[in-house]
C-alpha cells in the first residue's frame, strides 16, 4: 500500500546524520556487505578487515562523499530546470570513477531504496526521472536529501564514511561474530582516516573535480560478490 507524503518535522543535523546512518532505513547495511562477504571467501583475514575499510575510505568512499557534497551542491545552487542536467552529468562524472558494473548497480539499487525514504520525508527533493532511466546512485541522491534536510558539507562527508565502515563491520558481525566492541573500534578507526580529506570533499563545487581513486580489489571482489550462488548479502 502506497505510504502518504509526510512533512519532515526539522531536526539538527546531527539528528538527521543518526536518521540517514540507521541500518534500518531501506538502504541500510542489511542489503549490502561492501563486498566483505566475497572478500573474506577470497582469504581476507578477520585481522586485515581494519585494512580493508582504511583502503575503501581513501577510494570508493572518497569518490562517493565528493559526489554526494557535489550533488547538495547542485541543489542549492541550480535553478529547478537546470538541475535534472546537472545532476546527469555529475552522475556521468560518478560512474567515470566507478567502473565496475556490479558496485554501479548496487550503488543504484540503495539509491532508489534512499528515495523511497525521501519521497515521504522529504517530498520534492528528489526530481523525477525520465522514463526508462536507471535509478539515480545512492550518493546523489543523498546529496540530494542532505540539501532538503539542511545538513552541512562537512556532516555529509563523515555520514558516508561513518556508513560505509558500519556497512563492513555491521556484515562481519553476521560472517564471522566476533567481539562488538572490536567491531566499533574498526569504524572509529576508519571514519578517522576519512578525516584529513572532510575539508576538501566538502569544498567541492565542479564535478570535474571529483577524486579519480582507483580501487581494483574492490571492484573485483564486488564482481564476485554479485555471482555467488548463494551469499548472505545482495552485495
Amino acid at each position: 500500500m502506497p505510504v502518504p507524503a509526510l512533512s519532515a518535522p526539522t531536526a539538527a543535523p546531527a539528528t538527521i546524520s543518526m536518521l540517514l546512518a540507521d541500518s534500518r532505513l531501506p538502504a541500510g547495511a542489511h542489503v549490502s556487505s561492501n563486498a566483505l562477504e566475497a572478500a573474506l571467501r577470497d582469504g581476507l583475514r578477520r585481522d586485515e578487515v581494519g585494512a580493508y575499510l582504511a583502503s575503501r575510505q581513501v577510494t570508493v568512499t572518497r569518490v562517493e562523499a565528493g559526489t554526494a557534497v557535489l550533488a547538495r551542491h547542485l541543489a542549492l545552487t541550480c535553478a529547478p530546470e537546470e538541475l535534472a542536467p546537472a545532476l546527469a552529468a555529475l552522475e556521468a562524472e560518478w560512474a567515470a570513477r566507478t567502473p565496475g558494473r556490479a558496485q554501479r548497480e548496487i550503488t543504484r539499487v540503495l539509491g532508489d531504496g534512499l528515495r523511497r525514504l525521501a519521497d515521504v520525508l522529504w517530498p520534492g527533493a528528489i526530481p523525477p526521472l525520465a522514463a526508462g532511466a536507471p535509478p539515480r546512485p545512492r550518493p546523489v541522491v543523498l546529496g540530494l536529501v542532505a540539501a532538503a534536510a539542511g545538513l552541512p558539507a562537512p556532516e555529509l562527508v563523515r555520514l558516508v564514511a561513518y556508513d560505509d565502515a558500519q556497512t563492513v563491520v555491521a556484515a562481519l558481525l553476521k560472517l564471522e561474530p566476533g567481539d562488538p566492541r572490536a567491531g566499533a573500534a574498526l569504524v572509529l578507526e576508519a571514519c578517522a582516516a576519512m578525516e584529513p580529506h572532510v575539508g576538501p570533499l566538502a569544498a567541492l563545487q565542479d564535478p570535474a573535480l571529483l577524486p579519480s581513486a582507483g580501487a581494483p580489489q574492490t571492484e573485483d571482489w564486488a564482481e564476485a560478490q554479485s555471482a555467488l550462488p548463494r551469499r548472505l548479502f545482495r552485495a
